[in-house]
């Protein structure tokens, strides 16, 4: 394999990809993990809040990290730029970005707003897209119920929608899913498909049964919730079978929900140990979705570490995935496979089939030398 080792990327994460502990930060992670293995060295450029501070891990796989405050709600709401892009301005940043030559991976359009600064016209710069921002926040607005929550998606929204036209100034940009490539690429000649990274070497699923069904999400997202309120009133109830939902930060909605069904077990927020062992040990994993956007890296979790995975269309279109997913849309007919497939075993050749597909179209590795080969045209 070629060495890039001579090699310098800068690249701007929307917050502290550690610990990677939900959907799009393992992807840049995993990302930052990969093109360290190939010798690229990463000056890592992040947002600290919520929570997420600095991390001694990416020392290990960084040349150098650099830590940003996010502006405050107050700070950055009032204007056109949408807030999850406003909000991570920052002057320290654009002055580290421009002090040598080296390529830029803005990572979501979260990050973008230096991309058309003059600064870095010289610079080779790449977004990576996780979704197309304006379609996943009109999806959010659909699955809130608070009226100020929905009022706020709805105008994000609008605003994602015309700052979307800021991609024009990347040299490329790379889709998470086929989905958006399509769309992307209606408007945008730099498009790439690049398929998510994720934290999965070999398929580990387990042969046999288990004893239980998994919804697992971070549930304080209001697609998650969304789905486990369906999974929980449509699916589990009536059946005579244990469901599990697992996840962070339930509401109060779904935690009262759960309660009255006997056979749905609420793990709230789990550690990522816990977390693994849910999937590895459920019979089924199920993952409904209302939202077609991006790539869901639970399924591609499910599907390296569990046994059956039940999803519906809005979860799998698309993605080349489908082959190894059992793909029902309807809960009653849901509910009849969910009982078929608790009498059956996974097995060897279930596992082999996986294993084939997964590598073949979510390979880290491939995804880092595309990169490479991209940003540094080698």
């Amino acid at each position: 394999m070629k060495s890039y080792s001579d090699k310098h990327l800068h690249i701007v994460s929307f917050t502290v990809p550690y610990p990677p502990d939900y959907g799009g930060i393992i992807d840049v992670f995993y990302k930052i993990k990969a093109l360290h293995q190939l010798g690229i060295k990463i000056h890592l450029h992040c947002f600290t809040y919520g929570g997420r501070e600095e991390a001694e891990e990416l020392n290990k796989i960084c040349e150098k990290v650099y830590y940003y405050p996010r502006k405050k709600f107050y700070q950055a709401i009032y204007s056109s730029v949408p807030y999850i892009v406003g909000s991570r301005q920052s002057d320290e940043l654009l002055s580290n970005l421009s002090e040598d030559n080296y390529p830029v991976l803005f990572e979501g359009m979260h990050t973008c707003f230096y991309l058309k600064h003059p600064a870095l016209k010289n610079k080779l710069k790449a977004v990576r897209m996780h979704n197309v921002e304006w379609d996943y926040y009109r999806s959010l607005k659909e699955a809130e119920s608070n009226y100020l929550i929905k009022y706020y998606y709805h105008y994000e929204a609008k605003k994602l929608k015309k700052f979307e036209d800021e991609l024009k100034y990347a040299d490329r940009v790379f889709a998470i899913s086929k989905s958006d490539f399509e769309y992307l690429r209606q408007s945008y000649e730099s498009i790439r498909y690049l398929p998510a990274f994720h934290n999965n070497e070999t398929v580990t699923s387990k042969t046999g049964s288990g004893s239980y069904i998994l919804y697992q999400g971070n549930l304080s997202v209001a697609e998650n919730n969304q789905a486990a309120l369906f999974i929980a009133k449509k699916i589990a109830e009536g059946l005579p079978y244990k469901f599990i939902i697992a996840g962070k930060k339930p509401g109060d909605l779904l935690k009262k929900e759960i309660k009255k069904i006997k056979n749905i077990e609420l793990v709230e927020n789990p550690t990522f140990e816990k977390m693994a062992d849910l999937i590895a040990n459920a019979h089924i994993n199920i993952l409904p979705t209302f939202q077609n956007t991006g790539i869901k890296l639970k399924l591609i979790n499910s599907l390296y570490r569990g046994r059956f995975v039940v999803v519906n269309g809005k979860m799998v279109n698309n993605t080349g995935l489908e082959p190894l997913c059992i793909v029902e849309d309807n809960p009653t007919v849901t509910q009849r496979i969910i009982t078929d497939l608790m009498k059956k075993e996974f097995t060897h050749e279930m596992i082999e089939l996986r294993s084939r597909l997964l590598h073949q179209g979510f390979s880290n590795e491939a995804g880092a030398l595309h990169i490479a080969q991209e940003v540094f045209g080698e």
